[in-house]
């Protein structure tokens, strides 16, 4: 497993031209006291280095976040904050704050927790984008733990050769075929190598602990694991695991994985080392090659071709995050091949362009317009940036907004689907081509942010695609093998257009992941991110928008009912939002929206005015978050 580095970009300044790229081989066994500051950002002003914390001891047995209470949705104090969907993830991130560790630290941990009680969501058979910003440094750094394709994936590798068109999607989810090189350790390696404080064994006690010990069931876990109990009885691994008498753990039950605690105790003892090029890693290769179909099964399981150099080949890039002006403040996103970063960018590029001082109904209806031309530029310019070009720098630009935003009518709603827009025309404002309309991608996900006492501040998302990937588990290693592949266009959206999404070796499918952190005057002030595939740039729009220029604070901005604007004939909504007076308001100005369940499962984290620290989470989707601070205020 190798780290590739892109560039650095200053907080205060505009983003220099990319240097050439760094490579370098990263310790696989992380100890304590290694580099303090990230990389891919940008210095403000020097501040004095914070000695590194000494190793955690074994992690306590978890306690309520509040007594008598398993979530809260917010949670406001001192000492840092941790805020996901899942309360046991939440407080082991904080038990690793309260016992010195920093944020980067706490992130590692919440995600690691996550893979035992978000198992459908993430886990180490994923990937992800983890955005932080450091305080000695002042410089924000983006992490690309995107999974990538195996050499032996070409661009036509998911065309059904009998016909040449595009394979079902469900011939490919619950396949190996689908399966990217996974990305979460190298990414969790680097987060620690460049700025945590501590081992990597500590960082993954509590989740091991926790996989041990297991945790309480709760309605949401099984329902999912009812949804798709048919698939994983097709595999034996899978079926053992999580169908333990052919049926989903009931509510209220302990839910134990020791095969997925033995194996990050092997991920502690011998680092990320024992994937890329290790045993974990073989054992990935051979579920590939082989894997483990129960008899009677007459579903067409595909294979993918993943070798064992695929894996050891993998590289954690950290690339240079996007970054746009808004409302005065510095929103910081992720790169290509994650498309969040610029499509939020550029919405509230053309947003600012239309908008200055709207509310209400015109503010939502001028934010829809600005997503539905940013997901049109989207869906034709980005795609993997060290396999195809993509105008990342004039994507977020003022000078590119400002010639779509000339085609926006505070009084009109546009016709949709739109085109792209042209680049480097030096056309005030370009008329359109091709309609670029966006393509499926899958919805489970999760999120966390993280933030200590000294001010640094991660922003992750981390997924496995579908919910429950590829539904493989690994034999003997209790996790989930993604099924991001999936994420490709098997074959050009648009007839006669260029797609940059297309399959191929080594390459990374575009995301819509969108883990964010907002700066005022180079310090940070809130972070956020969702889950949720292509509605996740929605959603964080949603919170920015609502938050930046609605007024609302970001608990409530979190809450608010939800619209996914994706330049559809439709926008996807939930249906409070479809039958509430805004709904109703934008309805009549010719938004058309089709009702949805639930969009996303946002969490936040806001630093207020008195110094407090402001942890947010959902009040009820997904059963509700879970929000805590190191030491509540009174």
């Amino acid at each position: 497993m190798t780290v590739r580095t892109s560039t650095t970009v200053r907080t205060s300044a505009a983003h220099p031209a990319s240097p050439a790229r760094r490579r370098f081989r990263p310790r696989l066994l992380l100890s304590a006291g290694l580099c303090a500051g990230l990389v891919c950002g940008a210095a403000v002003a020097p501040a004095a280095a914070v000695p590194g914390p000494p190793a955690l001891p074994a992690p306590p047995a978890p306690v309520a976040l509040v007594p008598g209470a398993d979530r809260q949705a917010v949670a406001t104090g001192f000492g840092g904050a941790v805020s996901s969907v899942d309360p046991d993830a939440t407080q082991i991130g904080l038990d690793v704050l309260r016992r010195g560790g920093n944020a980067v630290d706490a992130a590692v941990a919440t995600a690691a927790a996550l893979g035992v009680t978000e198992p459908y969501s993430a886990g180490i058979g994923g990937g992800g984008f983890l955005v932080s910003y450091d305080a000695r440094t002042r410089r924000v750094s983006t992490i690309d733990g995107r999974e990538t394709a195996p050499a032996g994936l070409s661009e036509t590798g998911f065309l059904d050769p009998a016909t040449g068109a595009p394979r079902p999607f469900a011939d490919l989810v619950s396949s190996t075929l689908s399966v990217g090189v996974p990305g979460t350790p190298a990414t969790w390696a680097t987060a620690l190598r460049r700025s945590g404080s501590l081992p990597l064994g500590d960082v993954l006690s509590g989740a091991r602990s926790l996989a041990e010990r297991g945790f309480v069931v709760d309605e949401e876990f099984h329902d999912q694991t009812a949804a798709n109990a048919a698939r994983f009885a097709d595999f034996t691994s899978t079926a053992d695991l999580f169908l333990s008498g052919g049926e989903a753990p009931a509510v209220g039950s302990v839910f134990r994985n020791p095969d997925l605690a033995r194996t990050y105790g092997l991920l502690g003892e011998q680092g990320v080392g024992a994937v890329y090029g290790g045993e974990i890693g073989r054992a990935v290769v051979d579920t590939v090659a082989a894997p483990p179909v129960a008899p009677g099964v007459t579903r067409n399981v595909l294979r993918g071709s993943m070798t064992l150099a695929d894996v050891t080949a993998y590289e954690a890039v950290l690339r240079r995050p996007t970054r746009v002006r808004h409302a005065g403040l510095d929103v910081y996103g992720t790169p290509a091949p994650s498309s969040g970063g610029t499509t939020v960018g550029e919405a509230l590029n053309i947003l600012q362009a239309t908008g200055r001082g709207a509310q209400g109904a015109d503010l939502e209806h001028l934010k829809l317009e600005a997503a539905a031309l940013a997901f049109a530029d989207r869906n034709r310019w980005v795609g993997d940036p060290d396999v195809v070009g993509v105008p990342q720098r004039e994507l977020t630009s003022q000078r590119f907004a400002a010639s779509r935003a000339c085609l926006v009518d505070v009084d009109a709603t546009l016709t949709r689907p739109l085109a792209a827009g042209a680049l480097h025309t030096g056309v005030t404002c370009p008329a359109g081509g091709l309609a670029n309309p966006t393509p499926y991608e899958g919805e489970s996900t999760t999120h966390l942010v993280t933030a200590d006492a000294a001010g640094n501040v991660v922003s992750y998302t981390l997924t496995i695609e579908q919910t429950g990937g590829s539904g493989i588990v690994v034999p003997g290693r209790g996790f989930l093998l993604n099924n991001e592949l999936t994420d490709f266009d098997a074959a050009p959206v648009v007839a006669g257009q260029p797609d940059p999404n297309l399959p191929g070796p080594g390459k990374r499918p575009r995301s819509s992941i969108a883990p964010t952190i907002v700066l005022q005057h180079g310090r940070p002030l809130l972070a956020t991110g969702s889950p949720g595939g292509a509605t996740i740039i929605g959603t964080v729009l949603g919170i920015l928008v609502n938050r930046l220029d609605g007024g609302l604070d970001l608990p409530a901005a979190i809450a608010a009912p939800r619209v996914s604007e994706q330049n559809g004939a439709a926008a996807s909504a939930e249906q409070a939002y479809v039958d509430s007076p805004l709904g109703r308001e934008l309805a009549a100005r010719g938004h058309v929206f089709t009702p949805t369940g639930e969009i996303g499962a946002a969490v936040g984290l806001e630093f207020l005015a008195d110094g407090r620290i402001q942890a947010a989470a959902e009040p009820e989707r997904r059963g509700g978050g879970a929000a805590g601070v190191v030491r509540p205020a009174d």
